[in-house]
């Protein structure tokens, strides 16, 4: 789940710059997007881990 919505933060910030913002340069645009998709990915990395309990097992081990 964690790695689909990485990859729909991804185009939907990618889509954002281009319609949007009007960036027309595709490294800007991936520096953002890229920059978007992977802090949704540590978020949510964090978030798991905080909620986990202690000596409890995960799912995804």
């Amino acid at each position: 789940m964690q790695e689909i919505l990485t990859a729909v933060t991804y185009l939907v910030v990618w889509l954002g710059c281009e319609k949007v913002l009007g960036i027309e340069s595709g490294l800007t645009k991936l520096l953002i997007s890229l920059g978007a998709a992977v802090g949704v990915y540590v978020l949510i990395a964090v978030k798991e881990r905080r909620g986990r309990k202690p000596g409890g097992s995960s799912e995804g081990e």
